[in-house]
């Protein structure tokens, strides 16, 4: 007979899991202890929250759901952040949470909590493992509510009882997720639409890539000679460099761009939901007479929920796109001017300027200058939420997948969790996390964790004393009313040196690339302290 905490890990083990993310508690010690005597990596973070944002970045690189193991309430509640970037990015992910005994419940018993209603809201799929014998099937159903459809967080809570309880019960089977694919008669109306239009444009987002479907979609696009642009933050789905990328469609996105896209003929929505932000505010949705919207996305609710295609396609994106590699293009491609002309509008908004203005916008662009320059194609960049993410997005170009890893969600703090995730699941890439002074604060406690787990990630620390991307809001809707954003922060190079990383500090131009040389040559941790004045 076997534990339900032994079960529990059984059923990782048997869904492929290598790493879990985790804060320890009292909660869930049967699974702590199951843990010990398998080969499954065991990182314990220092906040919930951030071994959250861990596991949801490993999810979005490796297509599997990462997992996070937290106790009960206050550790739920701050993975709740986690959660709620893998539901936003449609990322698969299993919070796996320590609940009070069965008989405690509805007493208000210590750390009590209910987790349906308390993370229903965030995870797909939330519900208690009630019954030892029944944990094969509750993990079964977790994984596969993670992995379908629109990918994204399970939780299940599972009591202390229960975790203690013995059964008899047979172990989970490895889990399979279904998926679908464009029914062939849609395929030739898909061709057909392209053919008739004159100015198309194919947006590539949304979750569930791997490397042969983003190849595979990048093959069909050359054929067609059809431009090409990312969505908000997927920016990894199609290669910078390629003849026939047009930009990613973002929140300071190429006016070029953003007037292309409203002339289109023929929107090809590929895998994403094609939410605010990509459909700049919802205006590249409406439906018009003289436009097709072709949409393609794994889960069928999505279709027709937010704005009605002209053509929908329930398909995972991998099948999507080897469907569309088998389409022959027409003999006479209309557009293939415009698309010379949309990827040569992006490589001149993504130049670095010569003359970038402002000391601080000098230093931030030296510094892309400088990343460019010392990390190799392959290297993943995070970031979490504010200013000096735009940055990054307009002038970084991005060769291909799991090189970018950030937020849909704008959630701050992402950045350093991911980069340590990206570290443990790629060793031999390079993980460089870009942050803000104030995003940075957020999960900083994790650079120690970074350290005592020898992820030899590089932060950056765009340090300019505020919460920027706020100031810059009320400098324009309430001009001289600037109020409780500016920030008094430590010395970050030594908080890095104290947790037993490497760290330094820039303040001057021509001192980072020397720097950075000297973070990536470290072999460990390392951060890089970019101070900006103040104002900036």
């Amino acid at each position: 007979m076997k534990t339900g905490g032994r079960l529990a890990v059984a059923a990782l083990e048997a869904a492929g899991v290598r790493r879990v993310y985790c804060v320890p508690g009292e909660s869930y010690l049967p699974a702590l202890d199951a843990l010990r005597d398998s080969a499954i990596r065991v990182v314990v973070c220092r906040n919930e929250g951030g071994a959250a944002m861990m596991a949801e970045a490993e999810g979005k690189l490796t297509g599997r759901p990462g997992v996070a193991f937290v106790t009960r309430a206050p550790g739920a509640a701050n993975a709740m952040s986690g959660a709620y970037v893998a539901r936003h990015d449609s990322t698969p992910m299993l919070l796996l949470v320590g609940q009070v005994p069965r008989g405690f419940r509805g007493r208000g018993a210590f750390q009590e909590m209910d987790t349906a209603k308390f993370l229903g809201g965030a995870a797909k799929w939330a519900a208690d493992a009630d019954d030892a014998a029944r944990i094969p099937e509750m993990f079964s159903r977790a994984f596969h509510a993670a992995l379908s459809g629109r990918m994204g967080p399970a939780a299940l809570g599972l009591p202390e009882d229960v975790l203690r309880e013995r059964t008899r019960a047979a172990p989970m089977r490895p889990p399979a997720a279904a998926q679908c694919a464009p029914p062939p008669r849609v395929m030739p109306e898909v061709k057909k639409r392209l053919a008739a239009a004159k100015r198309p444009l194919a947006v590539v987002g949304g979750s569930g890539w791997t490397a042969r479907g983003v190849a595979d979609f990048q093959s069909f696009a050359e054929r067609f000679r059809l431009p090409v642009a990312c969505s908000f933050r997927r920016q990894g789905l199609f290669d910078h460099e390629h003849p026939n990328y047009a930009g990613e469609l973002s929140i300071q996105c190429n006016p070029k761009l953003a007037r292309r896209a409203a002339a289109a003929d023929c929107l090809l929505l590929a895998g994403g939901r094609f939410s605010e932000i990509p459909s700049q505010g919802y205006k590249l949705t409406g439906i018009r007479p003289a436009r097709t919207v072709i949409h393609a996305h794994p889960d069928a609710g999505e279709l027709g929920r937010v704005f009605r295609p002209t053509v929908g396609i329930c398909a995972a994106p991998d099948a999507l796109a080897r469907a569309l590699r088998g389409l022959s293009p027409p003999r006479r491609i209309h557009w293939a001017r415009e698309t010379a002309q949309a990827h040569a509008d992006y490589l001149k908004w993504s130049e670095i300027p010569r003359r970038p203005g402002s000391r601080g916008a000098a230093l931030e662009l030296e510094m892309i200058s400088a990343l460019q320059q010392a990390l190799p194609a392959g290297a993943t960049l995070t970031n979490g939420a504010g200013n000096y993410a735009a940055r990054l997005h307009r002038h970084w170009r991005h060769r291909g997948p799991g090189t970018q890893l950030a937020p849909t969600s704008g959630t701050m703090g992402y950045g350093l969790p991911a980069a340590i995730a990206a570290k443990l699941a790629r060793p031999k890439q390079a993980a460089v996390c870009l942050a803000g002074d104030g995003c940075f604060q957020m999960t900083m406690q994790e650079f120690a964790t970074a350290v005592q787990e020898r992820a030899a990630v590089v932060v950056v620390v765009v340090d300019n004393a505020a919460h920027g991307t706020i100031r810059a809001h009320q400098r324009r809707m309430f001009p001289g009313r600037e109020f409780a954003v500016a920030l008094r922060n430590p010395d970050f190079a030594a908080f890095a040196r104290a947790c037993g990383g490497f760290g330094e500090t820039v303040a001057a131009s021509g001192e980072f690339a020397g720097a950075l040389r000297r973070a990536l040559d470290s072999g460990g941790p390392a951060l890089v302290h970019l101070k900006l004045a103040a104002a900036e």
